[in-house]
């Protein structure tokens, strides 16, 4: 396994204490997860900066994501005090239902109050799990810069909604060091830490031995390989052999099988995965 994935450049220090300085101006904190992996998308440094402020949790991604294990993680999340919301924030599916949330809040906000106040919200979450998506799809414009690789989002912006409300981006946030190595591969495995810092062959190679034993039947259907193989290696090397990724002298392309692997994956051309699913007794932070 692939150990020690730690990627913290001084931006995540600036973050850090951005959202520190401007908690005291917002009523809610909105909190963007990737539902494949709800729980290593969650920084636990959010819910340190955060404390008792008020929560809304955005499942994106859902569309990637197993259906079933998209309800059971947003009741899991509610049942902690959480509003929770699945929700496909790049075509945007799910703004109304936020929006309806928002305004719940905002009326309750006002409620005996002579003067109407504007509901304030941060956006949070660690990189690439599309934060910025979220708020273009908010205000109806590209506010916010957006990409497929982590760390787009630079500074802070205050951005005025439709509905008056006005919400604080703030950049992707990681934490200095992971804990547990499976967070750190699964972070690898979405997207949200920079492919240039690790080794693209063997991450493919985790995340088809994480699939073979979790979704096999998907990997076999997606690559027709007729089997999952006795290692994660020789199961890449069908795969490579089926998409003639073969190299001068009958060498199999590691390289360009993991990427393939990977993209496809991050695409949802596998298949909806969940990494993280409470049917087999994951349990939320």
């Amino acid at each position: 396994m692939i150990e020690n994935i730690n990627w913290y450049p001084g931006h995540m220090k600036k973050t850090r204490e951005m959202i520190s300085e401007n908690l005291k101006m917002v009523d809610i904190v909105v909190e963007v997860i990737d539902s494949r992996i709800p729980v290593s998308s969650r920084n636990p440094i959010i819910d340190e900066l955060t404390g008792g402020k008020k929560r809304i949790i955005i499942l994106n991604k859902s569309d990637l994501a197993d259906a079933g294990e998209n309800s059971r993680w947003a009741e899991s999340f509610a049942k902690q005090g959480n509003l929770a919301l699945a929700m496909n924030c790049m075509s945007g599916g799910g703004v109304s239902q936020l929006y309806k949330l928002l305004d719940r809040e905002q009326e309750a906000k006002n409620s005996g109050q002579l003067r109407k106040k504007s509901l304030r919200l941060m956006i949070v979450g660690v990189p690439n799990v599309g934060k910025s998506s979220l708020i273009n799809r908010m205000t109806g414009k590209k506010s916010a810069k957006t990409g497929d690789k982590p760390g787009v989002t630079r500074g802070k912006q205050w951005l005025t909604l439709s509905n008056n409300m006005q919400l604080l981006d703030t950049p992707g946030i990681l934490w200095p060091k992971f804990e547990d190595p499976k967070v750190g591969l699964n972070l690898a495995f979405c997207g949200s830490i920079k492919d240039e810092i690790l080794d693209t062959a063997t991450l493919a190679m985790e995340l088809i031995g994480v699939l073979s034993e979790e979704y096999p039947d998907l990997l076999i259907e997606r690559y027709k390989i007729g089997e999952i193989h006795e290692t994660p290696l020789l199961t890449m090397e069908a795969i490579a052999l089926k998409r003639g990724f073969i190299l001068s002298g009958k060498r199999i392309d590691y390289e360009r099988c993991g990427r393939t692997v990977l993209d496809e994956f991050r695409s949802g051309m596998i298949g909806r995965i969940t990494l993280e699913r409470l049917s087999r007794g994951e349990q939320a932070k």
